[in-house]
């Protein structure tokens, strides 16, 4: 097999093309030269004993965008029964290892951030905890690894107590992750180096295998610019295919990609198992990365999917999807030739297994590291904050599903925001969906009652601890906003619907094709029943991530952070306003008006 592929010209669009960062790249490479050196460890374990057989039966268990998912109530369902949790997740490994010599678990990020509150409260350290109990040995890390900065992921991986809260159990500081995370497309642009591993390389019976882990390209538009200053994110196709000939010459042939970027079936979800009209990045990712990897373990979109997918010569190899929130754990089993240390890709198969409540029995190993922070959350989290009279949700069906439409549950959080920020003169609001990860519901989740909203439950809904700020924009820049919510080519989520405040009101046509927002025409935008005049200069409450030009919207960034007004802390917000107007109603999805 070739050691290169050529990449399209449609992917270069993507790289970033100036001279020193490809030489940045090439300087993070060097970390690469061995897992000693890039991870500061001893030689890498041997899973399994040496036989002398034809072939290698490697067990992959992979899952992604777990997003510390332990409580059994805040995961979700799968095809309408309760599912994930991480202590059925860790229950769904133990099974799918049972009979299995060589087992590996592994993942492609997005393990910790956007967390519920029961491991959000506490940076993620319960997330890491339950990690380490399920025995994941490597993952990737995704765009919510870097939400609260690099130094912070750096903690999550090495141990160590909080800066600001210390340690939650003084006698047992925070021991951090068993697991390596692996970011090679990440470089420090003082070092040219990575934060963390680009690849990690273990032995199976007497066969090298090694994993490269990667994140979206597009990571620093996805959170906080503060947190992620000073480093790069390079294109993942570039940084994989250089990556190739590094493990080879560690004669390692079996390589496995694992990559926080992903994919859509349509209708989403689909079968769990299904590839029906697969789009999104990863498709043409797939196509372009080198004919020496043999299976893409990939996430981000938070579906399902099972895939086989063409590489550059046209020969398919495995591509897979976990769903999110420990829902479902794709088992990929590799049939490697022991001779030569390649694949046998049309003897290796892939299937997604669900993971369903009722069907197993939680692990009490899992069950422990949840009673050992429980009490620690109910002090926090149990205290009401305020009150609805109705389920308040996100968008889509399910609830959060689909990012791209008006949902009650933003046009509330925008309602609060302007609200909060009123002292600043604040005329309207944005808020940008995927900072919603949950739903605000009328039925009591302990025994607060109905209707009652609790601190975890307000915290689950916002967990990211951003700042708002008030900033002047000319009605220009605003409609330029709303036209950034049909989103680059290339992105997963083609459409990106903000949410706005009350009285903020326009008509949107857009169109959608093969998997791209293609245009977008808004009109008749009107603040309060006038029309919104493009000269004038009105004063806008948006989150510190869109104002720093998150997601893609880059006209907020326009305004220079000088002129920013500061207004708090946006989960007071929210919690403020739920109390001060409660019960709150769920509010009306008319402020857009879609036509086709």
């Amino acid at each position: 097999m070739s050691s290169g592929a050529t990449t399209p010209i449609s992917l270069i669009r993507r790289v970033v093309t100036a001279s020193t960062t490809a030489t940045l790249l090439l300087a993070g490479l060097t970390l690469g030269l061995s897992t000693a050196s890039a991870s500061g460890q001893a030689a890498p374990p041997v899973v399994g004993s040496a036989q002398q057989t034809g072939v290698v039966r490697l067990q992959l268990l992979a899952i992604n965008d777990y997003h510390g998912s332990l409580d059994r109530t805040t995961p979700g369902t799968v095809d309408g029964q309760a599912g994930g949790g991480s202590e059925f997740l860790a229950a769904k490994l133990s099974q799918l290892r049972a009979g299995s010599k060589h087992s590996l678990t592994v993942a492609a990020g997005d393990l910790i951030g956007g967390s519920p509150a029961l491991s959000g409260l506490f940076h993620d350290e319960p997330s890491v905890e339950s990690l380490n109990a399920m025995k994941l040995n490597v993952s990737s890390v995704g765009n919510h690894e870097f939400d609260e900065g690099v130094a912070e992921l750096l903690r999550m991986q090495n141990g160590g107590c909080h800066p600001v809260d210390g340690c939650y159990f003084p006698s047992q500081p925070f021991a951090g992750a068993n697991f390596k995370w692996l970011a090679a497309n990440v470089i420090n642009t003082s070092t040219g180096k990575t934060p963390l591993p680009p690849y990690w390389v273990t032995e199976v019976d007497g066969v090298k295998v090694g994993f490269i882990g990667m994140t979206l390209e597009a990571t620093n538009t996805l959170v906080a610019a503060s947190g992620v200053a000073g480093y790069t994110f390079l294109d993942e196709v570039r940084t994989a295919n250089r990556l190739v000939p590094v493990l080879k010459r560690q004669g390692v042939e079996t390589i496995v990609v694992l990559l926080h970027e992903g994919a859509t079936q349509d209708p989403a979800p689909g079968d769990i198992n299904g590839c029906a009209r697969i789009s999104g990045p990863i498709v043409e990712i797939n196509r372009a990365l080198d004919v020496e990897i043999d299976a893409v373990i990939t996430g981000h979109t938070h579906q399902p999917y099972n895939c086989r997918l063409g590489g550059p010569d046209g020969a398919r190899r495995i591509v897979t999807s976990a769903y999110s929130n420990g829902r479902v754990v794709s088992e990929v089993n590799l049939v490697i030739d022991k001779r030569t240390g390649d694949v046998r890709r049309t003897l290796s198969k892939a299937t997604n297994h669900a993971v369903i409540q009722s069907a197993l029995t939680p692990d009490p190993a899992l069950t422990a590291v949840i009673n050992k922070w429980n009490p620690r959350f109910e002090a926090a989290g149990n205290t009401p904050v305020g009150a609805i009279s109705a389920d308040i949700l996100r968008g889509g069906t399910p609830p959060g599903n689909d990012r791209g439409v008006e949902s009650p549950l933003g046009n509330l959080v925008a309602d609060a925001q302007a609200w909060a920020t009123s002292f600043n003169g604040a005329q309207l609001a944005f808020m940008n969906p995927g900072g919603l990860r949950a739903d605000l519901r009328f039925t009591q989740s302990g025994a607060e009652g109905n209707g009652v909203v609790t601190y975890s439950e307000a915290f689950a809904v916002q967990p990211f601890g951003n700042t708002l700020v008030t900033i002047p924009m000319t009605g220009q820049q605003i409609v330029s906003v709303l036209r950034q919510q049909c989103q680059p080519a290339g992105s997963s989520r083609p459409f990106l619907s903000l949410s706005s405040s009350a009285g903020f009101t326009y008509t949107q046509s857009r169109t959608i094709a093969g998997g791209n927002c293609t245009s977008v025409n808004i009109t008749d935008v009107k603040l309060n029943g006038k029309a919104l005049e493009l000269a004038a200069t009105y004063q806008v409450t948006t989150n510190n991530f869109l104002a720093d030009g998150g997601d893609n919207f880059t006209a907020f960034a326009q305004v220079p952070a000088a002129k920013r007004l500061a207004g708090g802390n946006d989960l007071l917000a929210l919690t403020n306003y739920l109390n001060t107007f409660k019960p709150v109603t769920s509010p009306a999805t008319d402020r857009i008006n879609e036509v086709p």
